[in-house]
C-alpha cells in the first residue's frame, strides 16, 4: 500500500480515538465492584463480572482481528466502540449482578473489536522505520486514559452518583463513534480472498517462529504483570500498607511504563527490538523475584519502577515487531493474537497465582511468576536466533 505523504494528522487522529475510548471506557473501572455491591454481588460475583469481560476480550480478538483483515479496519473499529457504548448504557438498566456479567461480555466483545484494528491502522499510516515511535506514542495515549479513566470515574461517582458515571461512559463512547465515523483513515485494500483461503493463510502465520516468539514473550509478561496487579495489595497489607500507599506503589510503575514508551519507541527504530524484549523481560523477572524479599515502601517503589521500564520496553518493542514482521494484510490478525495474548496472559496469571498462593506464599509467588517472564525469555532468544528482523 502506499503510504500517505503526510502521516502526521492521520496518526494523531489515532491517537485521539484510542485515548477518547479508553477514557470513557475505563470511567466504569473504579464504580463497577461498588455498583455490584448495590446489587447485591460479593467478591467472588465482582470477580466473575470482570472475569467476563477478560476472557471474553481474550477469545474474540483474534477472530475480530481476522475480521480487519476481510472488511477493512474501520468497520471493526466502530462496531466496537458502539458495543462498548451499549455495554455501559445496559448496566444502568441492570438490577442482578448476572445482568452485569452479561453487560461486560458485551464489553469485552468491543473492546475485541476495537483494539486489533487500531494497532493495525497505526502501522498502516505510519512508515516502516517509526514504528517504535508510533507505537511508543499511540500506548502512551491510552494508557495515559486508562490512568486518568479511573480516577475520573471515581470523582463522578462521588459528585453524580453510580449509575449516572455508567451513562457518561455511555454517552461519551457514542460521541467516539461518530468522530471514528467521521475521521477514521482508510487502512489497506481488503483482503478479498475467500474464507477457506484466509483461515488457510492464517495458518501459514502461525508457522512464523518470529511471530510466535513475540506471541510468547508477550503471555509470558502479561502473566507475570498479573500477579503483580492482583496480589501486591495483599502482599503489603500484610505489613500494614494504607490502600493511598499501595497506590503510590501503582503509580510508579504506571507512570515509568507510560513516560518510558516514546524515548523507548525512538530508540526502537535505531536499535534490534529484540534487544529490547530482552532487557525488558529480564527486567520483569528481576523485579517480581526482588519483590517478595523486602517490605521497605521505598523497596517496593523501587521494584515498581523496574517493573515499569520492563513493561514499557517489552510492549514496544514488540508491538512494532509485529507490524513490521506481517504482511499488511493479516497485520489485523497478528493484533487480534497479540491481544488476546495479553487478556488471556493477565488473567492466567491472577487465577492460576491465586490458587497457588495459599500453599506456596506470596514471597515464592511472586518468584514464580518471575521465573515465568525469564522463561518466555529463553523461548523467545531461542525462537528469534537466526531469524532476521
Amino acid at each position: 500500500m502506499t503510504k500517505p505523504t503526510n502521516t502526521l494528522s492521520p496518526f494523531l487522529l489515532l491517537c485521539l480515538i484510542g485515548f477518547a475510548a479508553f477514557f470513557s471506557s475505563y470511567l466504569r473501572i473504579p464504580v463497577m465492584p461498588l455498583f455490584a455491591a448495590t446489587l447485591g454481588a460479593g467478591p467472588a460475583q465482582v470477580g466473575t463480572i470482570n472475569g467476563a469481560f477478560m476472557l471474553t476480550a481474550g477469545l474474540l480478538s483474534i477472530p475480530a482481528g481476522l475480521l480487519a483483515d476481510r472488511t477493512g479496519r474501520k468497520l471493526p473499529i466502530i462496531a466496537g466502540v458502539l458495543a462498548t457504548a451499549v455495554s455501559s448504557l445496559l448496566v444502568t438498566q441492570c438490577h442482578q449482578p448476572v445482568e452485569m456479567a452479561a453487560a461486560y461480555v458485551l464489553f469485552g466483545a468491543g473492546l475485541a473489536a476495537f483494539a486489533p484494528g487500531m494497532l493495525s491502522l497505526v502501522a498502516d499510516v505510519m512508515p516502516a522505520h517509526r514504528l517504535g515511535q508510533a507505537y511508543g506514542w499511540y500506548t502512551t495515549a491510552i494508557y495515559i486514559a486508562m490512568t486518568l479513566g479511573p480516577a475520573t470515574g471515581g470523582f463522578l461517582a462521588k459528585t453524580v452518583g453510580l449509575r449516572q458515571v455508567f451513562l457518561i461512559s455511555g454517552g461519551l463512547l457514542m460521541a467516539v463513534m461518530v468522530l471514528a465515523l467521521l475521521v477514521l483513515p482508510s487502512g489497506p485494500p481488503r483482503h478479498k480472498t475467500e474464507l477457506h483461503a484466509a483461515l488457510a493463510a492464517s495458518a501459514q502465520l502461525l508457522r512464523s517462529r518470529s511471530l510466535l516468539a513475540c506471541l510468547l514473550a508477550t503471555v509470558g509478561s502479561c502473566i507475570s504483570f498479573g500477579v503483580f496487579l492482583t496480589f501486591l495489595p495483599m502482599y503489603a497489607a500484610q505489613y500494614g500498607y494504607d490502600p493511598a500507599q499501595v497506590g503510590l506503589v501503582f503509580a510508579a510503575q504506571a507512570i515509568t511504563n507510560v513516560f518510558g514508551r516514546v524515548p523507548i519507541g525512538r530508540l526502537a527504530d535505531r536499535c534490534d527490538r529484540r534487544r529490547l524484549v530482552t532487557v525488558g523481560l529480564v527486567c520483569l523477572a528481576l523485579s517480581l523475584a526482588a519483590l517478595g524479599q523486602g517490605a521497605q515502601l521505598g523497596y517496593l517503589l523501587a521494584c515498581a519502577v523496574v517493573m515499569g521500564v520492563g513493561m514499557a520496553l517489552v510492549f514496544t518493542a514488540i508491538g512494532a515487531l509485529i507490524a513490521e514482521l506481517v504482511p499488511a494484510v493479516q497485520r489485523g490478525l497478528a493484533m487480534g493474537m497479540y491481544n488476546s495474548c495479553i487478556y488471556l496472559g493477565m488473567m492466567a496469571g491472577s487465577t492460576v497465582m491465586g490458587l497457588a498462593l495459599k500453599r506456596i506464599g506470596y514471597p515464592t509467588g511472586f518468584a514464580v511468576a518471575g521465573s515465568v517472564a525469564l522463561v518466555s525469555l529463553v523461548l523467545f532468544f531461542l525462537m528469534m536466533r537466526g531469524n532476521d528482523r
